[in-house]
């Protein structure tokens, strides 16, 4: 089927149709599109690089929305922060490493997730209830809690040359080990069906092994559910990026996240510069719901029994 006629067929279907008839999914995916657009085409959109030491100017510190600097006269869109940079444009070099780590952090806990959970399905017996209790134990924890926990041990095994370095690596790790369960849980749910079905049995008949049926089989069919759990899992790992980078151990300040950025502002909120704190904590705010109402009605559309 060529590229023109799989569009033609998309926006005939009935997925399209409900989308284009529910204003919160529609708003909810634009906003989504443009803080994302705005994050990949940072480079060309920021008036400055925030991280390019070179580019700063310290008598523009401090100085307020929309309004000239008393010494320099420079004005900036949303504001100056403490070492005078531009904040508009850090928000949206820091939505880079905030959309980064996302990402990163819910391919990893989805991978890990659907390995573990086809194995447990699949498999049985001793192995599934091991890998189902590991599960339970970690559901009784928060996630931030288990997130810090392995961010801590991470930079412990570190040398202390590459902790720097490191920093996002160990951060997406953290995060990803800590979200992995909810796609496990799911998965083994499915492939209990699954398996179950004749073209499973037709499958062995044949003489496939183990792993060629779970992979080539039994995967294709459950990853329905998975798309929602990745979408919610999004914004659950961005808010825990900010999190982690809020308490001071996520991303370095001289690259910072969205996280880092609202705990600078938040130094110096009681002081009156107020716009270092709120606009990279309504960006936080915007991307994270956008994200979560879009997963609400993905879920409500790709589970029939929600209907």
């Amino acid at each position: 089927m060529s590229g023109n006629a799989m569009i033609r067929r998309f926006l005939k279907s009935d997925f399209f149709y409900d989308f284009t008839h529910a204003p919160i999914a529609v708003v909810s995916f634009v906003v989504i599109m443009v803080i994302v657009t705005c994050a990949i085409f940072a480079g060309f959109i920021a008036p400055t690089n925030p991280f390019d030491p070179s580019s700063l100017e310290l008598m523009n510190g401090f100085t307020p929305p929309m309004q000239p600097n008393a010494f320099t006269g420079d004005v900036f869109l949303m504001g100056a922060d403490d070492q005078g940079r531009d904040l508009f444009s850090a928000i949206l070099y820091g939505l880079r490493i905030s959309l980064f780590v996302g990402v990163m952090a819910v391919i990893l806990a989805m991978v890990l997730g659907i390995l573990l959970g086809l194995t447990a399905g699949y498999v049985g017996g001793w192995l599934d209830n091991l890998i189902m209790r590991f599960a339970d134990i970690q559901m009784t924890f928060p996630s931030i809690l288990i997130a810090m926990l392995i961010h801590g041990v991470a930079r412990g095994i570190l040398p202390p040359e590459l902790r720097y370095e490191m920093s996002i690596t160990v951060l997406i790790v953290a995060i990803g080990l800590s979200e992995w369960v909810p796609f496990a849980r799911t998965v083994r749910g499915s492939t209990m069906v699954e398996k179950e079905k004749e073209y499973v049995a037709a499958a062995q008949l044949i003489g496939l092994n183990r792993w060629q049926i779970m992979v080539r089989h039994i995967l294709p069919n459950v990853l329905s559910p998975v798309l929602v759990i990745a979408t919610i899992t999004f914004a659950l790992a961005i808010i825990a990026e900010a999190t982690l980078s809020f308490l001071g151990v996520g991303a370095p300040r001289t690259e910072p996240s969205l996280g880092t950025l609202i705990r600078i502002g938040q130094d110096f909120l009681f002081s009156g510069e107020w716009w270092i704190l709120l606009f990279p904590a309504l960006t936080l705010l915007a991307l994270a719901l956008a994200v979560n109402l879009f997963g609400d009605w993905l879920r409500d559309k790709l589970n029939p029994r929600l209907k």
